[in-house]
């Protein structure tokens, strides 16, 4: 797998997304969320596979396991490099939503990366406790998240940087791990609170980043999208 950034499009619509992109080269590495999925669906894929660019779908699946299948199966088709559900969902659904993922790529695809999402990095220790009602630390939680979707057989999680050192030595370096929350030093952290830098995420042991408005907020997206990728492939 391409080992660059992704850039995470939070935009509405596609005239949005595609001139934002024009600034770049094709074959860039991207994040499609909910906001530009389900305010443009199924075709805003294809637009963006056309210009070969390298999508990682982030719609955090959490539903029954059958409808994950359903779900998961669907979305096959399209030439993913990534998809993720809610380790929440339980050892079922994940496995239900891997199985989706096989019945639904054909023989002449490659199976897209399934991971899962452990605990958001807008998630505190304190309202993980309180709200969830997790009587542990933040990084029990997301160790025991990622031993879960490790057993349900997905290839890696999502995961703050600050926990995947651990994932690693308790999962294994094959085992993905990919860290949104990646801010350049001076940027604001905005709704994030686990946030760090490309170099530091890098040092943690992330093997993927998504970066959103420390690109797509900067006054030149171009510029800040080559210093991340810069920090984050240990150049000076």
């Amino acid at each position: 797998m391409n080992q660059k950034p992704f850039i995470a499009l939070d935009f509405p619509s596609w005239e949005m997304t595609s001139t934002f992109l024009d600034q770049f080269p094709r074959g860039l590495n991207v994040k499609v969320g909910m906001e530009l999925y389900l305010q443009n669906g199924p075709v805003i894929l294809e637009k963006l596979l056309n210009k070969n660019h390298r999508i990682f779908l982030d719609l955090k699946l959490h539903d029954i396991p059958n409808t994950v299948y359903g779900a998961m199966k669907g979305l096959a088709g399209f030439d993913l490099e990534l998809v993720n559900v809610h380790a929440a969902g339980g050892s079922v659904m994940m496995e239900r939503a891997l199985e989706g993922l096989y019945a639904g790529t054909s023989a002449n695809q490659t199976r897209a990366n399934l991971i899962a999402v452990t605990q958001l990095t807008s998630t505190t220790e304190e309202q993980m406790q309180g709200e969830q009602l997790i009587p542990k630390t933040i990084n029990e939680s997301v160790l025991h998240y990622a031993t879960l979707a490790k057993e349900a057989g997905l290839d890696g999680v999502v995961c703050s940087p600050h926990e995947s050192t651990q994932i690693r030595e308790h999962c294994g370096e094959d085992f993905i791990r990919v860290t949104p929350g990646i801010r350049l030093a001076e940027d604001q952290k905005g709704d994030q609170k686990r946030v760090t830098t490309p170099q530091r995420a890098k040092e943690l042991g992330s093997s993927l980043i998504v970066v959103g408005r420390s690109i797509t907020g900067a006054g030149n997206p171009v510029e800040a999208y080559e210093r991340i990728v810069h920090e984050w492939e240990g150049k000076q």
